[in-house]
């Protein structure tokens, strides 16, 4: 159902074919002001060149803003306190960076006086539900345009046949049907679609953006240190890094060792499954570092506890629910067992592996005193272990003696 009365939108805009036809669209179709948001999130493109062309549009309010340390910081940061992954193995790069645009793209709605917000998502993915989930819990009467559930530029072909209509410049490459799409950010680079889709073949070495083949890494391994305090990162090899500074240079490290390829096939919450090529490089590091530390900081129950949580939190990501109350919920708890997560990790990088060799901390529950196979000089009490070990197994005993008959102990 197309929104009506709109007098000024807020477009989340890339510069791209999409988003370009996506910005005259609404010109023509709604006869309002369009105003272009563009967020650097470290995808690694120029993006001056979509100022210019929201500049060729017409567009008199134009933003582009760099987020990386927002991005890094109030969001990734979170996220790797709580070691999400996302059905035990992706790493929610695009997930993560949905409610970041969302919610800039409604400061400026806010700021400018637009009352409707518009994104580029179709409507058979993700990014629809989390760009809209975030924008109606920040801004509950907003309105919003999602074109591809509106319009009738259902094939390639009349998209380009509206660019060109409409003298919207179109790249060489994207003429043809394009091998693949891509989205990028400073956690990750993934790829879907058209040669990706069919999960029974194996991906082509052009997919990969952000990693060299394991294969072709360096025959020597590379051992770096990651400090932590509180549970988030701080610094490599002892130098202080900004959020952003930080994942850059783990991106690098991990790229030049082939770490972070990931081929999965995923069940996107609007209900189908899809095959997409990840890769995570710096992030793949950061989850064992994180990891490696909590392994000599957290209580026993208190990780198994935060353990048991991910797998929910890690879901409530993914499908779009950043600003819940549950996330919030989850996030005070995951935060809460961050107080102790605090030291150095060694590790080792080698051909697409990633190895932690080594922790050290202040605050480490890992004692060598009791848990040595020398003389433990009576910090630990062996003949203990009967009584624990026969008080564990009364209920496996009675359940026993209780399937013979007339058996008692």
């Amino acid at each position: 159902m197309r929104v009506k009365d709109v007098k000024k939108v807020v477009l989340a805009y890339s510069g791209g074919l999409d988003t370009s036809v996506i910005l005259r669209w609404l010109q023509t179709t709604y006869d309002c002001e369009v105003v272009t948001f563009t967020a650097d999130l470290g995808q690694g493109e120029e993006l001056e060149p979509a100022r210019r062309k929201a500049e060729m549009f017409g567009v008199k309010q134009i933003f582009v803003d760099d987020l990386r340390e927002t991005f890094v910081r109030e969001f990734c940061f979170p996220m790797f306190r709580a070691n999400a992954l996302y059905e035990g193995l992706y790493l929610l790069g695009t997930s993560i960076a949905r409610p970041l645009i969302a919610q800039r793209q409604i400061e400026i709605a806010e700021m400018v006086g637009a009352d409707a917000v518009a994104h580029g998502a179709t409507g058979k993915g993700n990014d629809q539900v989390r760009f809209e989930l975030a924008y109606y819990a920040l801004k509950p009467d907003v309105k919003v345009i999602a074109p591809w559930r509106e319009w009738d530029l259902t094939s390639r072909t009349r998209l380009l046949e509206f660019a060109e209509t409409h003298q919207i410049p179109i790249t060489k490459d994207k003429r043809g049907e394009a091998p693949f799409s891509v989205d990028a950010n400073l956690l990750h680079s993934s790829s879907e679609g058209k040669v990706v889709e069919d999960p029974g073949m194996e991906a082509d070495e052009m997919v990969y953006q952000r990693t060299i083949r394991p294969e072709d890494a360096p025959d020597v391994a590379t051992y770096i240190t990651i400090d932590f305090v509180h549970g988030d990162p701080v610094a490599i090899n002892g130098e202080a890094l900004t959020p952003a500074a930080f994942l850059t240079r783990l991106n690098e490290l991990g790229k030049l060792n082939g770490i972070g390829r990931l081929d999965l096939v995923e069940n996107r919450f609007v209900g189908m499954k899809s095959r997409g090529i990840y890769e995570t490089p710096g992030g793949t590091i950061w989850l064992a570092a994180h990891r490696g530390i909590e392994s000599i900081t957290l209580d026993r129950e208190a990780g198994h506890l935060k353990d048991s949580l991910m797998p929910k939190y890690a879901e409530l990501i993914y499908n779009g629910f950043w600003f819940s109350p549950e996330r919030r919920m989850l996030q005070a708890a995951i935060d809460a067992s961050q107080q102790s997560v605090t030291g150095r990790v060694r590790i080792k990088l080698y051909k697409g592996n990633v190895s932690v060799v080594g922790r050290e901390s202040p605050n480490t529950l890992h004692s060598m005193k009791v848990v040595t196979f020398e003389d433990d000089q009576g910090a630990y009490d062996q003949f203990d272990a009967q009584g624990f070990i026969k008080l564990n197994a009364l209920r496996l005993r009675l359940g026993a003696m209780a399937g013979r008959k007339g058996g008692s102990l």
